[in-house]
């Protein structure tokens, strides 16, 4: 089955752009792990019509209204994205669970994460450190390398470098690594051990840990948590600034069919915005499909 409309995110920008989709009667898709930051908001009390409600609240009503459209609304996780070559389709969007093809792309799963609160990761951005193992793979051909995460995304990461570097360890900084089939664990060194700092000269190479230890790499993947909407939106090529998606009037990227919408474009971090740009998202996305028939 290929979708007229792929969107990762099921927040307020979300949601929108997939009802304006659907209610032109295309088929769409709305993936989501969780509400994002606005989930964990106690009271909102700014938004038009609403005297006052939690974002857990609003969020399901969103996603109420979305269902009750008829709109297919997935609780899974987001681990990469990537171009098809040949057949209708021009995306595969990839999650811990499945596998889906679509005409296009709408990234809408709010503001960036934080860079880690590691010694040494924001001096060697650039010379080592990395926020894309599709992107920057190949500089690291033959090379010891590292991922640092724990979760789906670090395993989706690891297994785009698996192929091409010499070694590859994921890094869980402490924390105990999810369960995932999806990867030989064999070639995959897992070390738990917490670090203290990455060091290096004029690239990174080595990380140190708090029993003393250290590992000789030469470049490490950043990979915490979930992908960012600039996570995905960097695997295809699309313009990130400062972790904010670069985006036109359209909310058009700079890659054809791929739209970006909500905080993960920066600027005004509120619903308001959010479901403005959704709005406009899902607009294009019908004209697209229109003219690309």
């Amino acid at each position: 089955m290929i979708y007229d409309c792929i969107i990762i995110g099921k927040g307020p920008a979300g949601i929108t752009a997939g009802i304006y989709i659907k209610r032109a009667n295309k088929n769409v898709l709305i993936i989501g792990k969780d509400g994002g930051a606005l989930e964990r908001a106690e009271k909102i009390e700014n938004y038009y019509g609403v005297e006052k409600i939690t974002g857990k609240e609003l969020i399901q009503k969103g996603i109420k209204q979305a269902q009750t459209l008829g709109i297919e609304v997935v609780t899974d996780e987001v681990t990469g994205v990537g171009y098809v070559v040949e057949g209708q389709a021009n995306y595969k969007v990839k999650t811990r669970n499945n596998e889906y093809l679509t005409k296009t792309i709408i990234l809408a799963t709010g503001a960036s994460r934080k860079r880690p609160n590691i010694r040494g990761i924001q001096e060697y951005e650039g010379k080592g450190v990395s926020y894309c193992a599709i992107c920057d793979a190949f500089f690291y051909k033959n090379k010891d390398v590292a991922v640092l995460g724990e979760g789906d995304y670090a395993f989706a990461e690891a297994s785009e470098l698996l192929p091409v570097a010499k070694s590859v360890t994921l890094l869980t900084n402490g924390k105990e690594p999810v369960e995932n089939r999806s990867i030989d664990e064999e070639k995959l060194t897992i070390n738990q051990r917490e670090i203290v700092e990455f060091r290096g000269d004029t690239t990174i190479k080595e990380v140190h840990f708090s029993d003393a230890t250290k590992l000789e790499i030469q470049g490490v993947f950043i990979a915490i948590g979930t992908a960012s909407s600039g996570d995905l939106a960097k695997k295809l090529g699309a313009m990130v600034e400062n972790n904010q998606i670069v985006v036109n009037e359209k909310m058009q990227t700079n890659v054809p069919a791929l739209y970006a919408c909500g905080d993960c474009t920066g600027g005004l971090l509120q619903i308001s915005k959010a479901v403005h740009e959704g709005t406009i998202a899902g607009l294009e996305v019908i004209k697209y499909l229109k003219d690309n028939k």
